[in-house]
């Protein structure tokens, strides 16, 4: 059996994703408070429920400032969230976030 995983969120990445949801309801991405707060919760959803699965790969050289390793999430047709994190044995730290329309979206995550 697996020991139990332990997921730890660097402030950084929990500011970001707590802006987000600002910036998400402000721009009428969402027309409720309420709305922009679940789509950023079902991120932390998907990392909580993958993290620890074999989807992961390993970063860029570029962007392995901000983790060794990252995941991908879909979070509708448009955007793709990629979720970058270290890890140690069964304890992740996740540290960093962008989508496919950051600036810093590099060619090679296109697939």
């Amino acid at each position: 059996m697996v020991g139990k995983i332990e997921i730890i969120y660097s402030q950084n990445f929990i500011d970001y994703i707590d802006e987000l949801t600002l910036v998400l309801y402000k721009l009428n991405y969402f027309s409720f408070l309420e709305s922009a707060y679940q789509y950023t919760d079902k991120i932390y959803d998907f990392v909580d429920e993958n993290i620890d699965k074999p989807i992961s790969k390993h970063s860029p050289k570029s962007f392995q400032k901000f983790g060794e390793f990252y995941i991908k999430y879909k979070a509708n047709e448009n955007t793709t969230w990629y979720i970058f994190f270290d890890r140690k044995d069964h304890r992740f730290l996740v540290t960093h976030i962008l989508n496919n329309h950051t600036e810093k979206f590099p060619e090679l995550f296109l697939e």
